[in-house]
C-alpha cells in the first residue's frame, strides 16, 4: 500500500510514518498543505492522509482542489474537530473517510484497509514500455531490446519509475529527493546524480538513446526519441 501523509506536527507524523512502514507500507510524509498537492500531482497512491490544519493550505482545502482536479484516489482527514458539522463538511468536501485525533493507531490501520478495498484504483500496468525497453514493476527488473534482464535496485526502480509516470515532463529535483529518501534524510544532490548516472547506464549502456535528460537547475525527464 503506498500512502502520502501529509501531517505538520512532526513528533505524530513521524510516528505514523514509521508504524505504518512497520507494516509493510510505503509512506511519503510531507508537512505543508501546498507539498501534498504536489505530490499527488507527480506520484500515484492508494490513499492520502491529510491534517485539516496545517500550513500551506489547510487539508480540507487540498482534498477539495484534488476533487475538482479529477482525483479519485482514497482521502482521509485526520483532524481534532469532532464536532458533526465539522465531520459532514470534510465528507461534503470529498474525503472518503474522517478520524479524529488522538485515535488508536489499530483503527488507523483498520480504516487504511477499508479505503482500499473500496477504492477504484488499479495498478498501472505491470510492464511499462518506452524507447525500446519494458519495466516489470512488480519484480522491478529493466527488460532490454535484446531480451537481456537488469534487476533494479529500490531507490533506482522508484526513481524510473517516477519518472515513467510523468514521461515527457520535468520532476524537480526537490520532489524526486524527498519522494525517494523522505522528508528527514539528509542526503544530497550529489546522491541523486549517483543513481541518475548508474539508470543511465542501465538504460543505454552505450549512451546513445538519451531517454533520461536532465533539465538543468531544474531536475529530470524520461521521454522518447
Amino acid at each position: 500500500m503506498h500512502i502520502l501523509l501529509a501531517e505538520d506536527d512532526r513528533r505524530l507524523g513521524n510516528l505514523i510514518q514509521h508504524m505504518l512502514q512497520k507494516e509493510g507500507m510505503t509512506v511519503d510524509w510531507v508537512v505543508r498543505g501546498d507539498t501534498a498537492l504536489e505530490y499527488a500531482a507527480y506520484s500515484p497512491y492508494d490513499v492520502i492522509i491529510l491534517d485539516w490544519m496545517m500550513p500551506g493550505q489547510t487539508g480540507l482545502a487540498v482534498c477539495e482542489q484534488l476533487r475538482e482536479q479529477g482525483y479519485h484516489q482514497a482521502i482521509l482527514l485526520l483532524t481534532a474537530k469532532d464536532a458533526v458539522e465539522d465531520r459532514v463538511l470534510g465528507l461534503d468536501t470529498g474525503a472518503d473517510d474522517y478520524l479524529v485525533k488522538p485515535f488508536e493507531f489499530s483503527e488507523l490501520l483498520a480504516r487504511l484497509r477499508a479505503l482500499c478495498r473500496r477504492s477504484s484504483h488499479q495498478l498501472k500496468e505491470d510492464v511499462i514500455e518506452f524507447g525500446g525497453l519494458a519495466l516489470e514493476r512488480t519484480s522491478r527488473v529493466l527488460r532490454q531490446p535484446d531480451g537481456n534482464k537488469i534487476q533494479l535496485s529500490g531507490r533506482e526502480f522508484q526513481i524510473l519509475d517516477m519518472l515513467l509516470q510523468n514521461k515527457g515532463q520535468v520532476v524537480p529535483r526537490e520532489l524526486i529527493l524527498d519522494r525517494v529518501w523522505g522528508l528527514e534524510a539528509e542526503v544530497t544532490s550529489n546522491n541523486l546524480d549517483a543513481y541518475v548516472r548508474l539508470l543511465r547506464k542501465k538504460i543505454d549502456p552505450s549512451g546513445g538513446n538519451g531517454l533520461l535528460q536532465t533539465v538543468r537547475g531544474i531536475g529530470y525527464k524520461l521521454e522518447e526519441a
